[in-house]
């Protein structure tokens, strides 16, 4: 019996811990088939996954070589924040069937339409943190049994965790947890956390402003049941993996302040502020 490995990943900012936690993968995950993979296809390696992130806002914060760009990642930021793609959501026509911000600040089963409004649950979190930092209940969900369980294309982003510490100075610290079921490593994973890292900083935002201090963005955590390389594109990424091998992530980081990445993510910006639809394929969820 070969179990499915447990691996841990501890960095000090995002594109270290993507590098890491792809050679982590690569090197001891398990060797698996998926529901997607095609006959001629290897099998995907596949992973539980815990990754640690000490500052999520420690520069160098973008990886040059992620499968994307600076717009993606806007767009993407767009649309898990602000909501930008909620109208995308349209499952009787064949649309999305969610978008993670529509779970998270409007969640809503069709069971529940009959009985009460959609549920803020990111406000939930940032009053139940003003009302007693340390709690243990600031959580958010995404899964709907009714539905998800239903549907070919599931979320997988499944919970949100938050609670307050204060450091030896006595600054409010935010940490937060996401738990999710399963994981494109190579194509989805970065994106994912540049997203769920800025919803971080609005959580930690929005509590600073209801109780007068400075909240600090603290450590974040990215638990994974499934994090995976799939078979499919091996071929894409083994010339990567041997960059990674051979030499140090921080010849492939960029800062957010760097004249490309600023420039692009402003005319992303511009861009969306017109016409949210303008690049119509969306981001990785």
């Amino acid at each position: 019996m070969l179990d499915i490995p447990v691996l841990f990943v501890k960095a000090s900012c995002l594109p270290e811990a993507w590098e890491k936690a792809v050679l982590e993968v690569w090197n001891d995950g398990i060797d698996i088939k998926t529901q997607y993979d095609k006959s001629e296809d290897p099998s995907s390696k596949d992973a539980t996954v815990i990754v640690k992130i000490d500052n999520p806002f420690t520069e160098p914060r973008i990886h040059k070589n992620f499968p994307g760009g600076p717009a993606e990642l806007e767009v993407y930021r767009q649309e898990v924040v602000n909501g930008i793609h909620d109208h995308w959501i349209c499952p009787e026509k064949g649309k999305w069937s969610y978008t993670y911000h529509q779970r998270l600040f409007a969640y809503q089963t069709r069971e529940m339409k009959l009985l009460s409004p959609p549920v803020n649950q990111i406000a939930y979190i940032v009053d139940s943190l003003v009302k007693t930092y340390y709690t243990r209940r600031a959580q958010a969900i995404t899964w709907q049994p009714t539905f998800d369980r239903l549907t070919s294309d599931p979320p997988c982003l499944q919970r949100i965790w938050c609670r307050i510490t204060r450091n030896e100075k006595n600054n409010y610290i935010l940490n937060m947890n996401t738990h999710w079921r399963s994981r494109d490593l190579y194509k989805a994973w970065f994106m994912n956390v540049y997203a769920l890292t800025e919803l971080q900083r609005y959580i930690a935002t929005g509590v600073s402003k209801k109780i007068g201090e400075y909240v600090e963005v603290g450590r974040y955590v990215d638990i994974s049941d499934s994090l995976h390389l799939y078979g499919s594109y091996f071929n894409n990424i083994i010339p990567e993996i041997e960059k990674m091998k051979n030499s140090s992530w921080r010849d492939r980081a960029w800062e957010t302040t760097h004249p490309a990445f600023e420039m692009m993510t402003e005319e992303a910006k511009k861009h969306l502020a017109i016409d949210p639809d303008f690049y119509k394929d969306g981001g990785e969820r």
